[in-house]
Order: C-alpha cells, then sequence, then structure tokens
C-alpha cells in the first residue's frame, strides 16, 4: 500500500514537473515568435525607404501647395502670413495623414532635423492652434529630448521584453522554490 502511495506521488511530482517545463517551453516559444515576428522581414534600411515614399505619395498630397508641404528635413515652411491658408485648407490634413503614414510604417521614425512624429505633431497644433504661437511653425521649438523619445513604444518590443522577464521569473521561480 505504501509503494503504491510512492508511486502515485512520484507519478504527480513528475506530472508536476512536466507541466512546468510545458509551461516554460510554451512561454519560451511565444517569446521567439514575438521576437522573431516584430524583425522578420523588416530590413531597417527598406522601412525608412517605405516611410520616406509617405512624402511622394500622390493620394496624400494632392491638394497642398508644395512650398508648404513637410519634408524629410522635418522643417514645416509656412510663412506666418499664410498660416490661415495652411491650417484651414487641405495641407494641415493632408500633412497630419502623412504623419500617420510614416508612424504606420515607422513609430520611432527621426527627421533629418532629429524630429519625431510628435514632434512635428506639437508643431502643427501650436502653429495651427488659436493661441500666441499660432503662425509659428518652428519645430526645433517643439523637439524633445532624447530622453522624453518613444523610441521604445512599440507594443511589440514591449511584448517580447514582457514576456521574455516573465519566462525568466518563471523559471527562477522553478528552480528555487
Amino acid at each position: 500500500m505504501t509503494s503504491l502511495k510512492l508511486r502515485a506521488s512520484s507519478a504527480m511530482a513528475f506530472l508536476s514537473t512536466q507541466r512546468c517545463w510545458f509551461l516554460i517551453a510554451a512561454l519560451i516559444s511565444i517569446a521567439v515568435s514575438c521576437c522573431k515576428s516584430e524583425l522578420a522581414g523588416n530590413d531597417p534600411s527598406q522601412l525608412v525607404a517605405r516611410a520616406l515614399e509617405c512624402f511622394n505619395n500622390d493620394n496624400i498630397y494632392s491638394s497642398c501647395e508644395e512650398t508648404y508641404r513637410l519634408q524629410a528635413n522635418g522643417n514645416i515652411n509656412v510663412p506666418p502670413e499664410a498660416t490661415d491658408e495652411y491650417c484651414d485648407g487641405p495641407c494641415l490634413e493632408e500633412t497630419k495623414l502623412v504623419l500617420h503614414c510614416i508612424n504606420g510604417i515607422l513609430t520611432n521614425f527621426l527627421f533629418y532635423n532629429k524630429a519625431t512624429v510628435q514632434d512635428i505633431s506639437a508643431t502643427l497644433d501650436a502653429g495651427c492652434g488659436q493661441t500666441s504661437e499660432r503662425g509659428n511653425f518652428n519645430v526645433a521649438e517643439h523637439i524633445q529630448d532624447e530622453h522624453s523619445s518613444n523610441a521604445y513604444s512599440d507594443r511589440a518590443h514591449l511584448m517580447c521584453v514582457y514576456l521574455s522577464l516573465s519566462m525568466s521569473m518563471l523559471t527562477l521561480f522553478y528552480f528555487f522554490f
């Protein structure tokens, strides 16, 4: 009878260990597939090239005057006397579409002047807002310092980090407790 209980106890311990290893293997596989899918087929130069195509997409910039269009250098060349035309016409909306296009391809895109999509958006909000900054499209004044940039805001990247940390914690818990 005691040997039967011992065998049952051993079998239960084996199944418990087997479940733990299965959980660890599942977490590893999820983390690896997540990280691989984040990086698979995403050649950085191709991503940048695709993001730069947003500036020349005729379906996006179709009505805005060429001289007022946002360029890859990150500047918005709108003179103060053209503010109403820019903000109340198609240019503002088309520029926002360009930013959305870029952000959809590369969330941490940096313009040549080191501005982010968020910096350009802040400039547009200020330049077209109803405050004392209306008509001021100086992007340099809205560039955030590098510590506040959203370079690591990719959800997929954060998910990979989270899964890796979870897997590590479970492994440590299993071996030490």
